[in-house]
């Protein structure tokens, strides 16, 4: 959830999600929320619970991790909580950069002293904008080939501090509980409390009414790709009918082409009578490998409908 509120608010967070290979959905209201939107995400996934499953599975060959984050000391306690029974999971350093700037965080000795180590899968702790742009500075000096920033993590696995009870979890009370552990979060779930409910009163809301009232179906669901490179800079791809999650399984051949080609991309909606999340999605996934190329996507001419959902969908700087 905080990183959810973080994103609207703050667009270089943003932009750290959408670069991220892998988003889980951490939150009873976020899972709430995809249930009545349609999204098909079947239940939470915690970034305690990833790890804890990575950790508890059976393998002859461990994970290796390192702590990078927490307070000085909980890395140590971690990574020996963890070596005491290795398993999935095998802890081979930690490092605690105190409270400094991101880039005090990211002088060089530091960035050594974790490619020193043959690290597989470093877990950062440093709170969510600090960590994801710490993440986003370094992530090409470092040789991990997985970085992931799991805050709390680092704290479960060093015992200072505890999870929710099942119940509590499943009931999407965890957050009271953590809250009862540690009394100063309490200014941080407020705060995301109010974007919360100005999300789901003026986007989440309104996209679910008219998704079940206004809507009408669209009885031609198919799609067509026409793509023609207009300049040489350029990929113009036009997309005809019906653009949901039943529909665009041919249009990731055509991204995963796109992506390579190291073009600007110009989808074209002129003749696109319908588009949902997975599509959305699917387009954020190329958005991100555009960039890193230093290529752009935009979308031009959606229609009232399609424009809408993009809106609501909050990925309307797509347009031109």
């Amino acid at each position: 959830m905080n990183f959810l509120c973080a994103a609207q608010t703050d667009n270089a967070f943003r932009a750290s999600v959408i670069n991220s290979d892998l988003s889980i959905a951490d939150g009873f209201h976020i899972v709430l929320v995809t249930k009545l939107l349609g999204i098909p995400i079947p239940e939470r996934v915690a970034g305690s619970d990833l790890i804890e499953h990575l950790y508890r599975r059976r393998t002859t060959v461990p994970l290796k991790v390192f702590f990078f984050g927490g307070e000085p000391g909980v890395g140590k306690l971690a990574s020996q909580k963890i070596n005491q029974k290795p398993a999935g999971l095998l802890a081979i350093g930690h490092y605690a950069p105190g409270f400094g700037t991101v880039d005090e965080m990211s002088a060089p000795e530091i960035i050594n002293n974790i490619n020193q180590h043959d690290v597989e899968f470093l877990i950062v702790s440093l709170g969510a904008k600090k960590g994801q742009a710490w993440i986003e500075l370094n992530r090409r000096q470092l040789n991990a080939p997985v970085i992931s920033h799991l805050g709390a993590v680092i704290n479960f696995y060093a015992g200072t501090v505890k999870r929710a009870p099942m119940l509590v979890q499943r009931l999407g009370f965890e957050w009271l509980w953590r809250i009862y552990q540690e009394p100063g979060l309490w200014r941080r779930y407020y705060n995301d409390g109010k974007i919360y409910l100005r999300l789901l009163l003026c986007v989440i809301v309104p996209h679910w009414f008219w998704l079940n009232f206004i809507q009408t179906k669209q009885s031609d669901q198919t799609m067509t790709i026409k793509a023609l490179i207009e300049a040489e800079n350029i990929n113009h791809i036009s997309l005809t009918g019906c653009c949901t999650v039943h529909t665009i399984p041919p249009l990731r051949e055509a991204f995963k082409k796109a992506a390579t080609e190291k073009r600007d991309v110009v989808l074209d909606l002129q003749n696109v009578t319908l588009i949902d999340s997975a599509f959305l999605g699917l387009c954020l996934v190329l958005y991100k490998h555009l960039n890193a190329s230093g290529n752009s996507l935009k979308l031009i001419n959606p229609n009232k409908d399609v424009k809408r959902i993009m809106k609501w969908q909050k990925v309307i700087d797509l347009l031109t």
